[in-house]
């Protein structure tokens, strides 16, 4: 049966402010298409995108601006079922959701990666904080009776204390790409190379690791440090950088493609990961299938996707003096990073975007036949009343 599904997310895989909550809503739902499905993506606009526009079969709808996109929606998704039958309708709630329960009349189901919770105040200035953590205060009541798909254990413990149901409350992890993220044939930095790889959002606390690198200098002065990625609170970082005296040691390589991106990562001798909340930590595996371990925050999602002792090692959030150390450990003992690196191998092989879409197309379909068979329940409840009154 070819299903016709509607997405809404804040922005599409091509917007520069995407980042890994896009990635994986286009590495499945492009693979659902494939599986023979239609897929309709709605989104914000941003500066010279088109309108609309199809992207690996994935019909792409840009309305409204960025900062008003969620007013947009309503008004937007009723002129849109009126040109389609969609069978069902993915909502994928980032940062200020859409509260689609309450005007969708289809069989919906809800995508969370996390909660900013309180770490949206590192973040957003006070305002804006607070408005994003008025708005998700109101998720779980709105949104806690329709299905709704997380990427990790730490998530969805998180919405079951919030009041979601158990058996609404569904795992699909994020997958990787080996065909593209692997081990290539390329000698390591000659000198101690730490990468970092990610989205330079203040959030990200990518500050943590620049503090934890200056004390590492100390005690191992020929160490380097490789920042893959952009972001709005780069500036930010160049400055500290400067201010800690350490630009010396440190590259800023900015958006990169994925080649040049799994060349650096390649000749990293680990990575680091110094988030206070992530949904799963889509970078760290895609470090592990290049046999990269990772350092990270003992953090939600992080804890999940990063086997301490195994395929990486982890420090409580904010410790810099404590992640310090462990850069030293793990620089020092060759034998530990060779053996993380094995490990790390085979922990991402775990990890596929064919298997995240079969889990996705399964959750649908259940969706759907689970939405006809309460609607047709509930027709027989009123023609049964009205009979017997």
């Amino acid at each position: 049966m070819k299903l016709k599904i509607l997405i809404i997310n804040w922005q599409d895989i091509t917007n520069p402010f995407g980042g890994g909550a896009e990635v994986h809503l286009h590495e499945i739902f492009k693979r659902v298409h494939q599986k023979g499905h239609d897929v309709t993506l709605l989104c914000c606009q941003y500066q010279n995108a088109k309108r609309k526009e199809l992207v690996d079969g994935i019909r792409i709808i840009r309305v409204g601006k960025r900062n008003f996109f969620n007013f947009t929606v309503p008004r937007v998704y009723k002129q849109l079922i009126k040109e389609k039958k969609f069978d069902v309708v993915i909502d994928d709630i980032n940062k200020i959701p859409f509260y689609t329960p309450l005007f969708v009349k289809k069989p919906l189901i809800g995508i969370i990666h996390h909660l900013f919770g309180n770490s949206i105040f590192i973040e957003a200035s006070l305002p804006a904080a607070l408005y994003v953590n008025f708005t998700e205060r109101l998720i779980p009541p709105i949104y806690k009776k329709i299905p709704i798909t997380v990427v990790s254990e730490s998530t969805k413990q998180e919405l079951l204390k919030k009041g979601f149901l158990e058996e609404n409350t569904h795992i699909i992890h994020n997958g990787v790409d080996t065909l593209t993220y692997k081990k290539i044939n390329t000698e390591k930095n000659s000198n101690p190379l730490i990468g970092y790889l990610g989205r330079i959002k203040k959030y990200k606390s990518v500050d943590h690791l620049l503090m934890a690198s200056k004390v590492v200098l100390k005690e191992i002065p020929d160490i380097e440090l490789v920042i893959i990625g952009d972001g709005d609170y780069l500036s930010q970082i160049k400055k500290l950088s400067s201010s800690l005296q350490i630009n010396h040691a440190i590259t800023f390589t900015g958006a990169l493609g994925e080649e040049q991106k799994i060349n650096y990562l390649n000749k990293t001798w680990f990575t680091v990961n110094p988030s206070p909340k992530e949904g799963w930590g889509l970078t760290v595996i895609e470090s592990n299938a290049c046999g990269i371990p990772v350092i990270a925050a003992d953090s939600p999602g992080l804890r999940d996707s990063v086997v301490n002792g195994k395929t990486g090692l982890t420090y409580n959030y904010g410790d810099c003096n404590q992640l310090a150390e462990l850069i030293i450990k793990l620089i020092n003992n060759q034998k530990l990073r060779q053996q993380l690196s094995i490990n790390s191998l085979k922990w991402a092989n775990n990890f596929s975007w064919h298997s995240s879409a079969e889990k996705m197309i399964n959750l649908i379909e259940m969706t759907i036949d689970s939405w006809h068979s309460k609607l047709q329940t509930k027709i027989k409840d009123e023609i049964n009343t009205v009979i017997h009154e």
